[in-house]
């Protein structure tokens, strides 16, 4: 079992896929089902310049609390601005930086949002004062107007959003096919081909930025992987993919997942994953340290490595024949925790789908990610696909 097509010989064609095995993952539907237009980026320049643009117009200082003063100008009723020690004009807080001022004072930014402008700007100017004293990072930009875009505690470790752009560039150069990253195809559900060669559109791309984070996916589609055989003898195809995604604002964490799958669909679910990894640091004092030396290398090593070691687990779990008899299977899966309803479900998820019951350690994992995408409850659905996963990695 080998790459279906050396670096030199990309798929120019689509291939066909089976998205029944695997995970269904929809992290990057959400993310595509929620991002306006002009969050949307058609290429790693673009977004990397846009990030990189208000980090270099940004200034950050630290400001004891109570010493910020809340304005509710009468030339704009509908908005409130800072007064901030060593700052000459106000500062216009964002939606978001709001939120996190409203989270310092212990006041709900719901509750302040639906106030006339003057009455908010008197609780805020209250909680502030009121508030016990203590040192606060503020991230500001000008942008024809100071605009606060973060209120973060001093120890923030920020990292900057276009220095994961910027890493993940090293790798995907502009993420349109001038590396073998890119933006991904679309399967075809009618044929079940998956074309990894698909334009990139507002509609197609998969590299988002709003005022608050980034958030980019991209595969290695062209460079499909054969890792054993169908029940029909057709070859198994997996490509390689990743997702990252960063907050300079302090909305959410640094994180990198990658992954093998077998398809994407239009809406940008991700089909019949396998070994999913993911990496995630929080913005505390040494982030940014962590991010060079944990994070990145760990990506670059991804994207550079081969795919051996996963073709080879696969193989080692499909030859791992570990029931053979119906008390097999019962007391292979009731003994590693499932219960007598799921080992039940598991089995016939295997009958049903390879036509066979289960015996080799990889029909029990297809079986039990069968069934954990049939659970409507996220929790249950997460538990067995972590024991699908756990078993899996035996194998390697």
């Amino acid at each position: 079992m080998n790459m279906m097509a050396p670096a030199a010989c990309p798929a120019q064609a689509p291939y066909k896929v089976d998205i029944s095995r695997g995970q269904n993952i929809g992290r990057v539907s959400s993310e595509w089902f929620s991002r306006p237009d002009d969050e949307r980026f058609l290429s790693l320049n673009d977004l990397y310049e846009s990030v990189r643009a208000r980090a270099e117009a940004a200034t950050t200082h630290i400001v004891e609390s109570r010493s910020v003063r809340v304005v509710a100008r009468s030339d704009e009723p509908e908005r409130l601005s800072l007064v901030v020690p060593g700052r000459d004009e106000p500062v216009s807080p964002t939606n978001w930086s709001f939120g996190q001022l409203c989270s310092l004072v212990g006041a709900p930014a719901s509750y302040l949002r639906a106030l006339p402008t003057a009455l908010a700007g008197i609780n805020m100017q209250h909680g502030l004062i009121q508030h016990r004293g203590e040192q606060v990072k503020m991230l500001e930009t000008r942008d024809g107007r100071t605009e606060l875009r973060a209120v973060t505690g001093p120890d923030y470790g920020r990292i900057w959003d276009h220095e994961l752009v910027g890493a993940v560039m090293r790798i995907a150069g502009n993420g349109t096919g001038d590396t073998r990253w890119k933006i991904p195809g679309v399967l075809d559900w009618g044929t079940m081909h998956y074309n990894p060669l698909v334009d990139v559109s507002q509609e197609t791309t998969t590299l988002y930025a709003s005022d608050r984070d980034v958030f980019l996916f991209l595969v290695d589609d062209t460079h499909p992987i054969e890792a054993g055989k169908l029940p029909n003898g057709e070859p198994d195809l997996f490509f390689r993919g990743f997702y990252c995604w960063n907050s300079e604002v302090g909305s959410k964490t640094l994180g990198i997942s990658t992954f093998y799958l077998r398809a994407v669909c239009m809406n940008r679910n991700l089909w019949g994953v396998e070994n999913f990894q993911e990496i995630n640091i929080r913005h505390s004092k040494f982030a940014a340290n962590r991010f060079a030396h944990e994070a990145a290398p760990a990506l670059a090593h991804f994207a550079e490595s081969s795919p051996a070691r996963f073709i080879e687990g696969v193989k080692t779990a499909r030859e791992r024949i570990v029931a053979r008899t119906d008390d097999d299977r019962s007391s292979f899966l009731r003994t590693r925790g499932f219960s007598k309803s799921d080992t039940q479900q598991i089995i016939t998820a295997v009958l049903e789908e390879e036509g066979h019951p289960p015996a080799s350690l990889y029909d029990f994992v297809n079986g039990i990610t069968a069934v954990a995408r049939s659970r409507s409850h996220q929790d249950s659905r997460l538990e067995l696909e972590g024991k699908a996963r756990g078993l899996l990695q035996r194998a390697h």
